[in-house]
This record gives structure tokens, C-alpha cells and sequence, in this order.
């Protein structure tokens, strides 16, 4: 008898070790499916995660919010609300530390991070700041992204996330219209 019951148990666990995992994969790719794509243009660089592996650490031109509010702590969830702009990449439309029901505007749950009180800027710490390639591309990716960055011909590189009722998914790094991938082969 106590045999069936550790089996049922072990069964259990089984059972819910594929499913977390599995529930996790199948919202992000809902996310991708029927989300909104926005464009973050970013300024990347190539860190390493011993226990991730490569990536490309990104920070995006969108990073600060002007608002005469000065009383954000810092770390705290945010809910940042996205628009735009006339050339179809993401700015920030409003800051807020709930969610606004008036606002029919995608949102995203971030951390606050300072706020500049010289400035009256609070600064934002997205959540899909890494984006990991494999270990040999890495480095190359880097560097194709910091010689396009330098080049005379304005910056067109970005990163194509998708939002959906406050959650992002990274889907890419786009170079001159072309995933970054893609553009690394390219330069071999």
C-alpha cells in the first residue's frame, strides 16, 4: 500500500515538472503570437553569465521618464505605458505605480529605478535587457553592433519586443533590418 502512494506521488511530480515548464513556454509564445510588436532602439554590449551563457546586454535610448512626481522609490514594480512614434518605435507614453484602467494603452511591468530630481527624470529598468546568442556568436554580434553604431549612417539598430497585458517577450536584435543572426553570418 505505502508503495502505491510513493508511486502516485512520484507520478505527481513528474506530472508537474513538465507542466510549470511547459505553461511558462506556452505564455511566451502566446505573447509573441497575439501580442503588440514594439521597437526598442538599443545600445548594446556583450557580458557573459557564467551559468546563461553569452549575451547581449541591452540598453535602450527610451530609459528615463519626465515627471514632476519625485516620490518613486527605487526598485519598486512600475507599470510603464507604450505608444509610437511617427517612425513606429516605442516611447513611453505615461509612468504610473498601478494600473490605470483609463489608459488603453500596452503597459509593461518594470523596476523604477532613480529618480533625478535636478532633471525631473525617473529612470527605467526594463525587463528584457539581455538577449542570449550562442557562445561563438556573441562576441561577433558585439562587434558588428558597436561598427554599425560608429558608422556616419543613423543608428538603426533595435530590439523587436512583444507586449501583452504587462508582459514582454524579446524576440530579436534587428540590425539594418536584419536579425542579428542573420547579420553575424553575414559578416563571416
Amino acid at each position: 500500500m505505502k508503495t502505491i502512494h510513493l508511486f502516485i506521488i512520484f507520478i505527481l511530480v513528474v506530472i508537474a515538472q513538465l507542466c510549470i515548464p511547459s505553461q511558462m513556454i506556452l505564455n511566451q509564445e502566446a505573447i509573441l503570437k497575439t501580442g503588440t510588436a514594439y521597437k526598442f532602439k538599443t545600445q548594446p554590449v556583450d557580458p557573459s553569465d557564467p551559468f546563461k551563457g553569452k549575451y547581449i546586454a541591452l540598453n535602450y535610448e527610451i530609459n528615463s521618464f519626465n515627471t514632476n512626481d519625485s516620490l518613486w522609490q527605487r526598485n519598486k514594480p512600475i507599470y510603464v505605458y507604450l505608444t509610437t512614434d511617427s517612425l513606429g518605435y516605442a516611447k513611453i507614453d505615461a509612468v504610473s505605480r498601478s494600473i490605470l484602467e483609463e489608459n488603453k494603452n500596452d503597459y509593461v511591468e518594470v523596476q523604477s529605478g532613480y529618480y533625478d530630481t535636478y532633471s525631473k527624470h525617473l529612470n527605467i529598468q526594463f525587463p528584457f535587457n539581455k538577449y542570449y546568442m550562442k557562445e561563438t556568436k556573441a562576441y561577433d554580434a558585439e562587434v558588428a553592433v558597436r561598427n554599425r553604431q560608429r558608422d556616419s549612417i543613423p543608428n538603426n539598430t533595435y530590439a523587436l519586443v512583444f507586449i501583452k497585458e504587462g508582459e514582454a517577450v524579446l524576440e530579436d536584435v534587428i540590425i539594418d533590418e536584419i536579425s542579428i543572426k542573420d547579420y553575424v553570418e553575414k559578416q563571416d
